[in-house]
């Protein structure tokens, strides 16, 4: 590798890193490339364009670079739960590989909460679940957890889907907050706090399904459904 090439690089992950920890803090659309360029300590104020394009671009670069060491952690725990028919096991796939990355990092990190803020716009919402599902290990562990869950209506998966991913987001974002502000957090590591998120997860997709129905005058009531 050259020298210039080595700068670039260097460069590079100085703005990620920069962009990255703005974005949880302030939110991704009230910071301007600008900033991320003082931040990074770049004299150049197109430095962000000028590496990463769009602000799009650098949102999933960010969120590249975290999901390919992220996808190692999955890679082992998906070999250590093949075979598994329990529910449990295959959202801790889904939940510990995040926790662990986080608790690697190590205090301060802002990936948690620049998530939450992601999560919260419908593009790059999409942006982040999409690069998330270029991952081999993530899209098998989803397939042997649809295998082991009980039938669920169509609308059901899809709110319970979206349930599970806020809740991952906002949880693990509290928590890093908390580390950060060093203020008190409900769990004394991030293993335990994984834990308490893996217990509610497995409660929000294995809770009965109460379907909604007509009622006289077109009111709509509720009637507790069986899972089937």
């Amino acid at each position: 590798m050259t020298v210039r090439a080595e700068r670039a690089g260097a460069t590079r992950e100085q703005i990620l890193t920069a962009a990255e920890r703005l974005f949880a803090e302030h939110g991704v659309f009230a910071v301007s490339n600008r900033q991320v360029s003082e931040a990074a300590g770049q004299g150049n104020n197109a430095a962000v364009g000028y590496h990463f394009g769009t602000k799009t671009d650098l949102v999933r670069a960010i969120v590249r670079k975290h999901t390919e060491r992220i996808e190692r952690i999955r890679r082992r725990m998906l070999a250590e739960t093949a075979g598994s028919g329990e529910v449990r096991d295959w959202v801790a796939c889904l939940v510990r590989p995040v926790t662990e990355h986080l608790d690697e990092m190590g205090n301060p990190t802002w990936f948690a909460r620049f998530g939450a803020q992601v999560m919260t716009d419908p593009v790059l919402r999409d942006i982040m679940i999409d690069t998330a599902l270029t991952s081999p290990a993530l899209v098998e562990i989803l397939g042997e957890l649809r295998r082991c869950l009980p039938e669920l209506p169509p609308e059901v998966r899809a709110e319970r889907r979206d349930m599970t991913s806020h809740l991952m987001a906002h949880v693990c974002a509290e928590r890093e907050r908390a580390l950060a502000e060093d203020t008190p957090t409900p769990r004394a590591s991030w293993h335990d706090a994984a834990t308490g998120l893996i217990d509610a997860t497995v409660g929000l997709w294995t809770a009965p399904v109460t379907a909604p129905i007509m009622g006289p005058g077109g009111r709509t009531t509720s009637r507790k459904g069986s899972r089937r």
